[in-house]
């Protein structure tokens, strides 16, 4: 995997070096940059300064390297990657477990976040299979049992909830339209795919705001599926606002800053599982409120800095939205902090592919908020996960999700997640 190592050494190099040549370009302009300026994104913004960006080490390169070669040679004929069956979780050999979305999802997302597409990158023929076979899952779905698979009683279904492959495979073929031109063929069968996936999606949802079918940690569930939908908006697909607004504040009850308790009765009684969720679904608008009373203090309408809501108010936002984004920001920065104390990241006491889950949604969170302290977070987190790391590349759970498809995919996207910090922070705007 000498290319791919050098590929992503090389992406990472000339990202620099582009916004360093941009960045002389603007100055020259006075500051300006010019029109048509590749900077210049499609939400109308320019873009992150690349020093938010974190260059891979070579040993997180090479630990990547080897998980991708791992999971290569675990694919099905079928295009998928199973984790096996609750009732059996001693079984490690991905080839004796069936194929399921969820866990087909998770490694596509890995594969697709690590530099390869369906047209570029080492394992672009495996990707192509796996895409053809979540799409076949949507399409076929039953729109009245909103399951989009037969395969019952798996890991990831009994520790994250009956939705689960509905969630994950949703949240992969968002991600997937980046890769298309928009308009082809291709990305039209997937633009509706992602539609239809969403609906159901929000079709699963209760009164809560929760996804229904929780299994042992359902509070995850429910927090990707808010993150699927939330990047689902982002690519104008039909997701009902109203939905999305209550399935974030379902993670946001999860959690209280006045008096930092967590509700954990979701979460199998695990702090991690909760404050994860809860840091993920206020990041962005824990942003919001930051940037809002940033760009106040910086054009001297308050001479204030701290986001509260009276200094959000005083900077002429309207009452009820500043009692609303200042309740995400300090939900956002407890649960932050929370998440990342060394007994709380210790979860069940071993780590599991719910730990796993838990970081990655940690860390994404932080990056969403444009939170400079994601590179001290991952620093702790990379180190961990590649003194865990098998020999053969892959990793495993020691309780509950044992799987080393399902958790080899979700180190991967988290060692990874420097590569998609760009797509991260646009969904933050």
């Amino acid at each position: 995997m000498k290319k791919r190592t050098i590929y992503l050494l090389c992406t990472f190099f000339c990202a620099s070096t582009i916004f360093i040549f941009l960045s002389f370009s603007a100055k020259s302009n006075n500051g300006v940059p010019p029109e048509g300026c590749v900077f210049n994104t499609v939400f109308g913004e320019v873009p992150l300064d690349s020093a938010f960006r974190y260059a891979p080490t070579e040993k997180v390169i090479s630990s990547i390297d080897q998980g991708l070669d791992w999971l290569a040679n675990a694919q099905h004929p079928d295009g998928g990657w199973g984790a096996g069956f609750h009732s059996k979780q001693g079984e490690l050999d991905p080839h004796k477990v069936p194929a399921d979305p969820a866990t087909t999802a998770m490694v596509s997302m890995a594969i697709l976040r690590t530099g390869t597409n369906l047209e570029h990158g080492e394992l672009k023929t495996a990707l192509g299979k796996a895409t053809e076979y979540l799409l076949k899952a949507v399409e076929g779905a039953n729109n009245k049992t909103l399951f989009i698979t037969d395969v019952r009683g798996t890991q990831i279904q009994s520790k994250l909830g009956d939705h689960i492959d509905l969630v994950l495979t949703t949240q992969y073929l968002t991600n997937l339209l980046d890769e298309l031109e928009d308009g082809s063929q291709f990305y039209t069968r997937v633009f509706a795919a992602v539609n239809k996936s969403a609906e159901l999606v929000q079709e699963t949802q209760d009164a809560q705001g929760k996804t229904k079918g929780a299994g042992w940690a359902g509070v995850l569930q429910s927090a990707f599926a808010s993150s699927a939908l939330e990047a689902a908006e982002v690519k104008g697909a039909n997701v009902d606002k109203a939905k999305l607004r209550e399935s974030k504040a379902y993670q946001k009850g999860n959690y209280n800053p006045v008096t930092k308790k967590t509700e954990t009765l979701d979460g199998a009684g695990i702090t991690l599982y909760a404050v994860s969720g809860s840091a993920r679904a206020n990041a962005k608008e824990a942003r919001k409120a930051k940037e809002y009373i940033k760009s106040a203090n910086d054009s001297g309408v308050i001479v204030e800095s701290d986001v509260s809501y009276d200094n959000l108010v005083k900077a002429g936002m309207d009452e009820e939205e500043a009692l609303s984004l200042d309740a995400s920001y300090k939900v956002y920065e407890a649960a932050k902090i929370t998440a990342q104390q060394a007994d709380v990241m210790n979860g069940f006491g071993n780590n599991g592919g719910e730990e796993f889950m838990s970081f990655l949604q940690t860390g994404e969170s932080m990056i969403v908020n444009k939170d400079d302290a994601w590179k001290k977070w991952f620093d702790s987190v990379s180190a961990n996960l590649l003194n865990i790391q098998n020999n053969d590349g892959s990793w495993n759970g020691h309780h509950c999700i044992t799987s080393p498809v399902f958790c080899t995919a979700t180190c991967l996207l988290i060692l990874s997640v420097n590569n998609d910090v760009e797509e991260l922070v646009a969904r933050g705007n």
